[in-house]
């Protein structure tokens, strides 16, 4: 299920995850290159604003964000074949947090004493470190017992369903995609007369 567009709208590290996409020839990353990540980064909004202000990803900043996210797939992964995950993962995720630690800023604002929280450092390792942070909250929260793949043939989504009858990723990618090509195959093979 390639698409152009990442799929967007679920736990920020599933999010991520769902960046390699399947298609007709294997696996497409939708972070390949800084204006990608820019764009999903801006997909992502508020979520990860606070890490990418007045900055813009170079192509040293890809790497961290892709060690990220294969530490957060194999994680996944492991936990839909109902295994126990790579501690190489675990490791990854837990060092990758380590190298830029959120630190609340205070300052005044005329008023009152403000905290921001801030990581320092690049902006890849700032990001690597919010993504796993959101990947060790997500993996550890009870919901992820819900955690699901996508059943659409040709998709890799993966999806916490807020609703237990779920089956795709998106009702209106996957989800009209596979209804489609269903109604096709059941009208089809009756014309052969």
């Amino acid at each position: 299920m390639a698409d152009s567009a990442p799929l967007t709208g679920e736990a920020l590290a599933l999010d991520l995850v769902n960046t390699r996409p399947m298609a007709a020839d294997g696996y497409v990353d939708l972070l390949a290159t800084p204006r990608q990540l820019s764009d999903w980064l801006a997909l992502e909004g508020d979520r990860v604003r606070g890490e990418v202000r007045d900055s813009a990803p170079t192509w040293t900043d890809l790497a961290p964000v892709q060690v990220v996210r294969a530490h957060t797939e194999a994680v996944v992964r492991a936990l839909l074949d109902r295994a126990e995950p790579p501690a190489s993962a675990l490791r990854g995720l837990t060092e990758a947090q380590r190298a830029a630690p959120p630190v609340r800023e205070l300052d005044w604002d005329g008023t009152a004493v403000t905290a921001v929280s801030r990581r320092n450092g690049p902006l890849g390792i700032r990001l690597a470190a919010l993504l796993a942070e959101a990947a060790a909250e997500v993996l550890s929260a009870p919901a992820i017992g819900r955690l699901k793949e996508c059943e659409a043939d040709d998709c890799v989504m993966v999806f916490l369903p807020s609703h237990p009858r779920r089956r795709w990723c998106s009702p209106t990618r996957c989800g009209n995609r596979t209804r489609v090509a269903r109604y096709y195959r059941r009208h089809s093979s009756g014309d052969a007369s």
